[in-house]
């Protein structure tokens, strides 16, 4: 892995690595930190590896996956179980979705059970993006919904009738798969990706789907972003912020 992450960038990812640099410069000597998963956490995890080397800071770090945890050691960093740590300063992640309101939709990655527990363990949540996942209405991107093996296809019928109840009917809903096999999350269950084109009611569909026997986690994330840095490919950040947000 490359010590520089900005060479030989694409233009979406020189605006994740801008996101992601102006993240890293939150961070603070003594912090317990939070790390998401993803593409645009990858750059996270390697500017935050390179102030680490820079500067010796001394964090405390609980990553949200397997993937996150085994790049951050690579890089030299130490990662704790989130329960060795307790509660976090900081969380630093990125998201598939983000509208006015820094709601979010998360879970490309498959991580978003793990990310949603330590997004809530957290004093701050700080999410980085590149402007094409700022979005007026959540939907375009799948919504994904974790769910356990057994029982799959009767929670299945109990989503299906709540996207019936709510204007949602007849969308595809896809079993994600990965490398030819059933994708299986770090906890050993499976998504259904949702493709719910908008989502006008996010509040009333993340309260039916948690209310569902089987569902384990959904990848909307409402109320728990606090701040937004977008970034460009010419290095320029953006900041949202949450105006209820602390």
């Amino acid at each position: 892995m490359p010590d520089n992450p900005a060479s030989d960038l694409s233009p979406s990812d020189m605006a994740k690595d801008a996101a992601a640099r102006a993240a890293v410069a939150l961070v603070e000597d003594g912090m317990r930190l939070g790390l998401g998963t993803g593409s645009t956490a990858v750059f996270m995890v390697q500017r935050l590896a390179q102030r680490v080397r820079a500067e010796g800071l001394r964090l405390r770090c609980a990553a949200t996956s397997r993937a996150t945890c085994e790049l951050a050691e690579h890089l030299g960093m130490k990662i704790e179980e989130l329960d060795e740590i307790g509660w976090l300063d900081l969380t630093l992640d990125g998201a598939d979705e983000i509208d006015p309101d820094l709601n979010l939709i998360k879970g490309g990655g498959g991580a978003h059970l793990r990310e949603k527990i330590v997004a809530a363990a957290s004093d701050r949540m700080v999410v980085i993006a590149d402007p094409q996942k700022v979005v007026e209405t959540l939907g375009a991107f799948h919504l994904p919904v974790e769910v356990v093996p057994f029982g799959l296809e009767t929670t299945r019928v109990h989503i299906q009738r709540l996207l019936d109840g709510q204007d949602l009917s007849q969308r595809p809903m896809l079993l994600r798969q990965r490398d030819g096999a059933v994708m299986r999350t770090d906890e050993g269950n499976v998504i259904l990706d949702l493709s719910l084109d908008l989502i006008h009611d996010p509040a009333t569909l993340a309260a039916g789907l948690a209310a569902i026997p089987g569902v384990v986690e959904h990848g909307l994330f409402l109320g728990l972003c606090d701040t937004a840095l977008i970034g460009s490919p010419d290095g320029s950040v953006i900041e949202l912020a949450r105006e209820d947000a602390a």
